[in-house]
């Protein structure tokens, strides 16, 4: 024990009303506590409070994992820590900075559905955030072999963490996505477990076939989906922001492929073309869903209301302004991949897609009139690059 910490253990508390209870009141009646806060705002001030909880939570694993101080930890401030430790290669292993493209997807997804984010699109977005980390560690876990030879100083190859704890956090991850997303009702498992099975087909069979791009598109938009069916008990109003987005997956995925070799010009243009294809529609074509669900979305869901009542005009010039922030993410690394097809120009071609999925979620939130959602979601793009410099891991990929 410390000096510090022997000194704030005799320190008693001094008698009298303390900052929580509140100041004495003058006719001497006791001090007003708040009560209960509603369930709509207390969901909302959860969900506003996301993208700091994931800059705060990576930071704080990362920054142990190297020898930085903890907040409210004394022992990482007084005894130095390895350079690079098993948090940071867990880190390193489940692409964390990738972590903030996740939440959109649900809550896309819930604005898609014409209803507000509850606390089943909560358990919608945990079970996003399972089921992707997931496909990560199962990903290096079934390319071991090939990373040996190309990508040696990844945490598997490397020996910082072994196979079988990898596949082990893979069946783990899985099956506590499935469970929170039983959590958030029928609709949403009924989604949740073919995205699951479609994690694991793309990472152990799909992946190094034709068909592989296809396959992680698919995943991209069963998570939007997932969200919708959380959200309001049904998928069909979110299908065309799930096609988008799955759209944008499938040019980004395509072009990932020749990360480590380069040489191909024809995967980035391709992604170039459908960059500028899915802004046009994200920002001239607006979706509505039914007047029925917008009206009264799934009766007894909590969380489920009408969406956002923002007039036409400035959802409109939201969604533009969202769409071209991801146009202009996605589409200059594209151009000079194509125009030098290196694997350290294409490496850069995939992180600026990656990166821009978080925008063309908050256009398709804006795209379906839901302006608090889209703001929220956008607020997840400075939130990962802020984990990302903090965390010296600005290199992003999804193979």
């Amino acid at each position: 024990m410390n000096r510090t910490t022997a000194t704030a253990r005799n320190t008693s508390t001094p008698p009298g009303p303390t900052a929580a209870a509140g100041p004495a009141r003058e006719d001497g009646a006791a001090p007003r506590t708040p009560g209960p806060r509603p369930a709509r705002e207390g969901t909302w001030a959860e969900l506003l409070r996301l993208p700091a909880l994931l800059t705060v939570a990576g930071s704080a694993l990362v920054g142990a994992a190297k020898g930085r101080p903890v907040p409210g930890d004394d022992v990482a401030s007084r005894t130095p820590r390895p350079r690079s430790g098993r948090a940071g290669a867990w880190a390193e292993l489940l692409r964390l900075p990738a972590l903030f493209t996740v939440p959109g997807d649900a809550l896309a997804g819930a604005a898609a559905a014409g209803v507000r984010p509850g606390p089943r699109t909560l358990l919608a977005i945990g079970s996003s955030v399972c089921l992707y980390e997931a496909g990560m560690a199962l990903n290096d876990w079934a390319d071991r072999a090939e990373d040996a030879v190309e990508r040696p100083h990844r945490p598997l190859p490397s020996g910082r963490i072994r196979p079988a704890a990898a596949l082990t956090a893979a069946g783990a991850l899985t099956g506590a996505g499935l469970a929170l997303a039983a959590g958030a009702g029928r609709p949403a498992l009924a989604v949740a477990a073919p995205l699951a099975a479609t994690v694991w087909a793309y990472d152990l069979a799909l992946k190094h076939t034709p068909a592989g791009p296809a396959a992680m598109a698919a995943a991209r938009g069963l998570d939007l989906l997932l969200g919708a069916a959380a959200s309001s008990g049904g998928t069909r109003a979110a299908l065309p922001s799930a096609a988008l987005l799955g759209s944008h997956t499938l040019a980004v995925t395509a072009v990932s492929r020749r990360e480590t070799t380069g040489g191909s010009a024809l995967a980035p243009l391709a992604a170039l073309a459908t960059t500028g294809v899915l802004t046009r529609l994200v920002t001239h074509r607006r979706t509505r869903p039914p007047a029925g669900r917008r009206a009264a979305a799934a009766p007894g869901l909590p969380g489920s209301s009408p969406a956002e009542g923002t007039p036409p005009r400035a959802a409109d010039a939201l969604a533009t302004a969202l769409g071209a922030a991801y146009a202009a993410t996605a589409a200059r690394p594209y151009v000079h991949a194509a125009l030098n097809p290196s694997p350290p120009l294409t490496q850069r071609a995939v992180g600026g897609g990656i990166r821009a999925t978080i925008p063309l979620q908050a256009a398709l939130a804006a795209r379906s009139g839901a302006t608090a959602t889209s703001l929220l979601v956008a607020a997840l793009a400075p939130a990962g690059r802020m984990f990302a410099r903090r965390a010296g891991m600005r290199k992003v990929s999804i193979t």
